[in-house]
């Protein structure tokens, strides 16, 4: 894919030619999931271009977890459409998804943390040379790929040789994001990366969340926490009982609406005159239905 580069408020970013930003690299059109009579997503649409990221937030339930096994290729849509490059499809296995380029980080980030930071980058990809029967593991090569992969995302580690159980958790993140990089993806998921770690680790997290939508990758970045979502967001989706409530550009919404329709402002707002019989709620702190109602409204109009 041809790039160029442009400047916004100072800060160089890899947007897609003309012509080819104008096609997402995944989109789903009124997707949906079911599994018996129980139907885990309906009517969603979310689009992943080159050179953003896309946030889906959403509480416990709301169906993150089931679009991003449709994504990945774990399970199947029931309803609607799965493009990759325009084209429709439909995967069996998550290697056919790696194969077009989408790869998933999970919480578990897959890694053995006993092994070296270099065995862990090629965990099941392994380097050799020789011919059979003598053919051995190429270590000199893998610890040089490594580190050159690691450098491009700014991860600069002083021994590969170390386990990988000794990083912290926002450098095995970070380790996995540049794994995923390096073996050719073009989407990356990241199911909650931040979820379980500290302040500080979490803003090394989202750095290099910043530094793939640099490479020009374009992420999916599951999250509950819409402050980190809003920090390096480009579009935002939230999901609230398998349907999507909210879809918006950055600039059409701001961190506080975000962060209403993340905690249920609706039903709050909806409750509000309930609400305000009830002795020590304080209403005034509440969203107005209005207030809510509107980026909804304007990211429909503008989608459609």
């Amino acid at each position: 894919m041809t790039t160029k580069e442009t400047r916004t408020d100072g800060d160089v970013r890899q947007d897609a030619a003309p012509g080819a930003e104008d096609r997402p690299l995944v989109e789903l059109r009124g997707a949906g999931k079911s599994y018996g009579n129980i139907r885990a997503l309906r009517g969603v649409d979310l689009a992943v271009r080159a050179g953003q990221v896309t946030c889906v937030l959403g509480d416990n339930g709301a169906g993150k977890s089931t679009l991003i096994k449709i994504i990945s290729g774990l399970h199947q849509h029931s309803e609607g459409e799965f493009l990759v490059d325009g084209d429709p499809v439909r995967f069996s296995t998550p290697r056919e998804a790696l194969d077009k380029g989408i790869a998933t980080v999970y919480q578990d980030l897959a890694t053995v943390p006993l092994m070296p930071v270099w065995r862990n980058f090629f965990l099941g990809s392994e380097l050799t040379r020789g011919r059979r029967p003598l053919r051995r593991l190429d270590i000199a090569r893998m610890k040089r790929t490594a580190d050159e992969e690691l450098r491009h995302m700014g991860i600069v580690l002083d021994d590969l040789d170390q386990p990988i159980g000794t990083l912290s958790g926002g450098q095995r993140q970070c380790v996995a994001i540049a794994r995923a990089v390096h073996f050719g993806a073009r989407v990356l998921i990241l199911d909650e990366p931040t979820a379980a770690l500290g302040v500080k680790q979490s803003g090394v997290v989202l750095k290099y969340i910043a530094a793939a939508r640099e490479r020009g990758l374009g992420v999916i970045f599951i999250t509950h926490n819409p402050h980190h979502a809003f920090m390096v967001g480009d579009h935002f989706s939230v999901l609230r009982l398998g349907t999507l409530e909210l879809s918006a550009e950055r600039r059409g919404i701001t961190l506080e609406e975000l962060t209403n329709h993340m905690a249920g402002g609706t039903e709050l707002a909806a409750l509000r005159h309930e609400l305000a019989q009830v002795r020590g709620v304080d209403v005034e702190e509440l969203p107005e239905e209005g207030d809510l109602a509107a980026p909804v409204a304007a990211a429909k109009e503008g989608n459609s």
